[in-house]
């Protein structure tokens, strides 16, 4: 298959029937183009696949720069224009639910919970009272949070903003003058607020380990020592990079102005980085690379196997010159110019004209070059193209 003709057909990919589309309110679904395919492969991934103790949650951008509603801008991404998609990876970066991000949730969000608050819960309710330990950045975590989610039996640990609501009060910034290598604890039941100051403040909340020892530490390089809690934060925290950043190691996207063709080309993607990571824990001894070239094979095997494709009676197209003008006879004489007599009476109508491209480096006289006459088919007027 031709490159051109790979792109005609992907331009009618479509995955809903766009006449059975409801109006527009309040209720209206922003993803039903793709709602199909994304709930199916969201409700595949958690069926087949039992994730790990440790769990992540974090964002990644679906880099896009056209048209739709809930494009976001974050500048200080990498990829700043794209589709937010909230994701739960655990430590075999393998994407246990994902969900995208269409703008400010009013239905979800209340005044107990937040609409960040939501996300989490609605990720966790698959792996809730199994003791798993769930690492989120400061845009998810706050104290509410964690004692929801302990009391479902999952433990949690995360960097949080110190303005969140029902942090201590006397945590801020402008109360604590902390100096560098200072850490301030302060716990409520299983719950521990723990301030560090590097070179500037780190908030933690945590309800996994006991509460660290509060003091100015330092190590034998005069640096200060990090806290157990924030280095067993910062391991686990990359889960969900490290899983974009492995779906967009080969890419099968397209450029395209349609949101549904790139959000499709990267849920695929990440289906295959899945699949492989499903293929690993079972024993193979696959790269990452091998996988999707095996894989390619076989779905070319399996396509050469089921699809009829009749062989064509000819083979190419002609060209538009080639329809137009009928060659007549040819001889040869042995000039080394083009010279274009007209033999015949030109009509009122336009006519084709027929140029001949001669190579800038002249042929020597005693060269053999050939002499055509040609004719149009449309004006009927035939022309002689013999060498000077």
């Amino acid at each position: 298959m031709t490159r051109d003709r790979f792109l005609h057909i992907l331009c009618f990919l479509h995955f809903a029937d766009n006449s059975q589309r409801p109006d527009q309110s309040e209720e209206y679904d922003r993803l039903l183009k793709l709602r199909t395919v994304f709930d199916t492969l969201d409700d595949s991934y958690a069926k087949f696949y039992n994730p790990s103790e440790n769990l992540a949650v974090d964002e990644v951008i679906v880099k896009y720069r056209g048209r739709v509603i809930f494009r976001q801008y974050i500048p200080k991404k990498r990829k700043r224009f794209g589709i937010k998609i909230y994701k739960l990876c655990d430590e075999a970066v393998y994407t246990c639910a994902m969900r995208v991000y269409f703008g400010k949730d009013s239905q979800s969000a209340t005044d107990d919970v937040t609409a960040t608050h939501a996300t989490v819960r609605n990720f966790t309710c698959r792996v809730e009272g199994l003791g798993h330990k769930l690492f989120m950045d400061n845009f998810f975590s706050s104290p509410r949070l964690f004692d929801d989610l302990d009391g479902h039996k999952i433990n949690s640990c995360g960097t949080v903003r110190p303005n969140r609501k029902d942090m201590p009060r006397d945590f801020g910034p402008k109360q604590l003058k902390l100096k560098r290598g200072d850490v301030r604890v302060k716990t409520r039941g299983g719950l521990t607020t723990l301030v560090w100051k590097d070179r500037r403040e780190v908030y933690m909340l945590t309800n996994m380990d006991p509460s660290p020892a509060e003091g100015n530490f330092f190590d034998n390089s005069n640096h200060p020592v990090k806290p157990h809690i924030m280095e067993w934060y910062n391991r686990h925290m990359g889960y969900i990079n490290i899983s974009d950043h492995m779906a967009n190691s080969y890419l099968m996207d397209r450029r395209s102005l349609k949101w549904t063709t790139k959000l499709f080309f990267h849920l695929l993607d990440l289906t295959v980085l899945n699949s492989w990571i499903l293929l690993s824990s079972c024993g193979a001894q696959y790269t990452h690379r091998d996988f999707r070239l095996l894989l390619v094979r076989n779905l070319i095997e399996e396509a050469g196997k089921s699809q009829y494709r009749p062989t064509p009676s000819l083979i190419g197209r002609p060209s538009v010159a080639a329809a137009n003008i009928v060659r007549l006879e040819s001889r040869h004489n042995q000039n080394s110019r083009a010279v274009i007599t007209n033999t015949g009476q030109r009509n009122q109508r336009n006519f084709a004209a027929v140029f001949v491209h001669l190579a800038a480096r002249e042929r020597p006289r005693s060269a053999s070059v050939p002499s055509v006459m040609y004719a149009c088919a449309w004006c009927l007027v035939s022309w002689i193209i013999t060498q000077k």
